[in-house]
């Protein structure tokens, strides 16, 4: 255990803390006679008691307020957060159904490309048999125009 000695309304104390924690102890009892004075100063001389009591609650309250509006940070942040989550599950989704749709319309591009393919070769097909019956039909037109 470490000690320091402290000044407060004008008496030296000496408080024990932990190692270490020496400098933070004299923060807060620096922070504390500031609090006591002003006090004193605004109030005048009521009675050291009624001063340390008086100072005591400002501190909780400042505590208490400060703890509040931590707990409000921390209800806004989990807020936050479970939006960014749900906003997150939206774009996986989004993403997710965006790869579907491409995936069915890359599916759908190669059918067509059968599709076309295989009409072609049924043209083609169509084509070189009404070619050869015009073919037929002229040999037997030219035959019988030559026979007669």
């Amino acid at each position: 255990m470490a000690n320091v000695n402290i000044k407060f309304n004008g008496k030296d104390f000496l408080l024990s803390c932990d190692d270490g924690q020496e400098e933070h102890l004299e923060e807060l009892l620096i922070h504390i006679n500031q609090k006591f004075n002003k006090l004193k100063n605004d109030l005048g001389n009521i009675g050291e008691n009624k001063l340390l009591l008086i100072t005591s609650v400002q501190i909780m309250d400042e505590y208490f307020e400060t703890k509040k509006k931590i707990e409000q940070k921390k209800t806004e942040l989990k807020n936050i957060s479970d939006k960014f989550r749900e906003l997150k599950s939206l774009v996986y989704e989004y993403k997710d159904k965006k790869e579907e749709e491409l995936n069915q319309l890359s599916q759908n591009h190669e059918d067509f490309k059968k599709e076309i393919d295989r009409n072609k070769e049924s043209y083609e097909k169509i084509i070189d048999e009404a070619s050869d019956e015009i073919e037929n039909f002229i040999k037997k037109a030219s035959l019988e125009n030559q026979v007669q």
